[in-house]
């Protein structure tokens, strides 16, 4: 069955409000906020992560000025003690989250209505296995019927539970934490860390890293993420590997699913650029990226430091695009709206157990389920 195109997250779905999102951060080092700070797609977070691994290269003033560029919010007390408890098996769970605003010069880049509000545009569960050698990531549709549970966001504001609404509509309701809370309700699954990124951060991250190459095997045009790319290898900019992680139309069955199988070939793409760029030989490129990537990265208060953050970002130094396993949570077609997915709960849970036991997750888990049908359309280049 083919999905229609999902409208914009500006048109409620069922159950939802248009009350405008919080996108509050919590304690810990921040920056000065400002109105309606851009927040967005996530993708990156993965690369922004590991380049910020200095090798020793930066002098004690970079380290103060790079630690002064991280914003961190305090998931665990927003949460309490009311949680899946941690894996004791050596793995880790990290929510790579990324939201839709599109106010400001965030309308420019991404299109869409700017309606004041925000939502989880993105939402991937990679889970580090035992060892950090190899890890897989789920990807979270942000169009899944859920029920969200009551949450405390990361100002203290309680927000009861919702029957019946879509997955972004956690992080428009309490920010982080409330998205934490709902992953791990739907899960199971403790998540030990939590990573967001900055909507035109993404686009400088891009830009520093001198583009990502990729081959597309069909012509990709879509007027709402400014792209038009013609099948062939291309080395995207900035501004192009954004309109691709948000494009939908015109790819595949023309839902978020297909706009999934975009990103985690992109994600795979940037990875292994990111692991032959040779930073090391170039000191002023590697500082670049790492002020870029700590201005654009949000963390939990567990890795809201320089110190932290490198040394989590050193244990994924060793995962490359092969040793990466990238699936969509098990989800079918509302048969009610074909804009709207529902969770496959069996073939779910099939996903959350093998993570849970840091096993891989097995083929049958997504046979059958909904794809998107937009596998292959990006691949990285040769």
């Amino acid at each position: 069955m083919s999905a229609e195109s999902t409208p914009d997250p500006a048109i409620p779905g069922p159950g939802q409000s248009r009350t405008p999102g919080h996108g509050r951060r919590g304690k810990g080092r921040r920056r000065k906020p400002t109105a309606k700070r851009r927040k967005a797609l996530l993708v990156a977070a993965w690369s922004a992560a590991g380049i910020v691994v200095l090798g020793g290269t930066g002098a004690g003033v970079l380290y103060f000025k790079l630690n002064g560029n991280l914003t961190s919010v305090d998931i665990d007390q927003a949460l309490g003690a009311d949680r899946p408890e941690k894996a004791d098996n050596g793995s880790e769970n990290i929510l790579v989250l990324g939201s839709d605003t599109r106010s400001g010069g965030n309308k420019k880049l991404g299109g869409g209505t700017d309606d004041g509000t925000a939502r989880s545009d993105t939402a991937m569960i990679v889970h580090v296995y035992k060892g950090h050698k190899k890890a897989s990531v789920v990807s979270i549709p942000r169009d899944t019927l859920i029920d969200r549970p009551d949450c405390t966001d990361a100002d203290g504001a309680e927000h009861p539970a919702a029957d019946g609404v879509m997955f972004n509509s956690a992080y428009s309701t309490g920010g982080a934490a409330c998205a934490v809370k709902t992953v791990e309700s739907i899960s199971g699954l403790r998540m030990d860390h939590y990573l967001e990124v900055d909507f035109s951060g993404f686009q400088n991250l891009i830009d520093d890293l001198g583009g990502v190459q990729v081959t597309t095997t069909a012509d990709i045009k879509d007027p709402d993420s400014h792209l038009d790319l013609t099948a062939g290898t291309h080395r995207l900019d900035g501004e192009q590997a954004l309109g691709l992680v948000r494009t939908r139309h015109g790819v595949g069955d023309g839902s978020d699913l297909g706009r999934i199988q975009l990103q985690q070939a992109f994600v795979k793409a940037l990875v292994h650029q990111v692991k032959d760029i040779g930073l090391l030989g170039n000191p002023k490129k590697l500082y670049d990226i790492a002020d870029t990537a700590t201005k654009t990265v949000t963390t939990d208060s567990d890795l809201g430091s320089v110190n932290s953050l490198m040394s989590f970002a050193s244990g994924l130094k060793g995962i490359g695009p092969d040793k990466m396993h990238m699936v969509t949570m098990p989800v079918m077609y509302d048969p009610a709206d074909a804009n709207r997915v529902l969770v496959e709960k069996d073939k779910a849970q099939q996903v959350w157990t093998a993570l849970r036991n840091d096993r891989p997750i097995p083929k049958s888990a997504t046979e059958g389920t909904a794809t998107g049908e937009a596998k292959g359309v990006v691949n990285s280049a040769p």
